[in-house]
């Protein structure tokens, strides 16, 4: 399991000022975090094949910040699927209002991890804002680093079993539902689901059906 080491003072702003909110850690794949950016800026590198980014240590003091970083910044999200004990996965409908893969449907539970957070605080914090959901057992399944065009990220997956009564918050998820497995294999590769979704049941799905 990759936890994430803070330095004892903030690390090295990469990119613009944001508010508090909106600023990510910045990790190299170890969790060592190297520096903080803004979402926003993390999700703004170059579309270009990846390419192991400098320390940001190297970068001068008071140099201009460019409006897109050379290369995508690596920065922690958590993801949580949840199953049933008929071996349904849950699975949230991402609204309109986002940007990346609107009308489509995802792991249960997926967000960014705040600055100062750890994986597990990230993982309540957005479960509860997701799907009103703050009583559950997690375990671990494990980290992953997920790549797209412009976006480059450590994934801290989870699991929790259980028939949860979810509410979802009707802005970034429009609504959930538990799906077979069936259904869902059935639907792959149609654009029903997330392409990250897509790979993460394909390749994990064995792991957590084991878990019940």
């Amino acid at each position: 399991m990759i936890e994430l080491v803070y330095p004892l003072d903030p690390a090295p702003l990469i990119g613009p000022e944001a508010d508090a909110s909106e600023i990510v850690p910045v990790v190299d794949e170890n969790g060592l975090v190297i520096g903080r950016a803004s979402r926003e800026y993390c999700h703004a590198g170059e579309k270009t094949p990846f390419k192991r980014a400098e320390s940001p240590e190297n970068t001068p003091i008071g140099e201009k910040t460019p409006s897109k970083p050379a290369e995508s910044l690596l920065h922690p999200v958590v993801h949580l699927q949840i199953i049933d004990r008929y071996s349904r996965f849950f699975l949230q409908h991402r609204s309109a209002n986002k940007e990346t893969f609107p009308n489509r449907w995802d792991t249960a539970v997926g967000g960014h991890v705040a600055y100062g957070e750890y994986y597990q605080e990230a993982l309540f914090r957005e479960a509860g804002e997701e799907l009103g959901l703050f009583d559950f057992n997690p375990q671990y399944l494990d980290n992953y680093i997920a790549e797209n065009e412009g976006d480059r990220e450590m994934v801290g997956l989870y699991i929790t079993v259980g028939a949860f009564d979810l509410h979802p918050d009707n802005y970034e998820v429009s609504e959930g539902r538990y799906w077979t497995i069936e259904e869902i294999e059935a639907n792959i590769g149609k654009d029903v689901f997330t392409p990250e979704f897509e790979n993460e049941f394909q390749t994990y799905k064995e792991r957590i059906l084991a878990l019940l």
